[in-house]
């Protein structure tokens, strides 16, 4: 069998250079590459690719199917900080699961959710 090496989650974006800011600037994610239409980003293993998709619905407006995705850190309580201090909207704070993780959820400028949790 096959193990996944690495996961990258595609979104669609309607204004790619304001996306692509907020990924850079609130959730720390380095730029790996930029193609027409695309910017390509990453923060260790966590990988997003950002398509520009002006006419398409804002993931906003599609409430509880805007999670996207689950990053597994080392260090909740520090990202959560450091996220905070950048000016992160957030969708839950920080807080101990009864599943035995440390996690809280942040939306981008979409409207994209996205939680972060730590193994406790």
């Amino acid at each position: 069998m096959s193990d996944f090496t690495k996961v990258r989650y595609t979104l669609a974006v309607l204004d790619l250079a304001k996306s692509t800011d907020y990924y850079t600037s609130v959730l720390g994610l380095s730029i790996d590459f930029t193609a027409p239409g695309w910017t390509f980003l990453s923060r260790g293993s966590f990988r997003v690719m950002l398509g520009e998709c002006t006419d398409a619905l804002p993931p906003a407006a599609l409430g509880d199917h805007s999670w996207y995705g689950y990053a597994t850190v080392s260090d909740a309580s520090a990202l959560f900080a450091e996220y905070r201090a950048a000016g992160a909207v957030f969708t839950q704070t920080l807080s101990d699961k009864p599943w035995g993780m440390r996690e809280f959820g942040v939306r981008t400028i979409d409207g994209h959710r996205i939680m972060f949790g730590q193994e406790l």
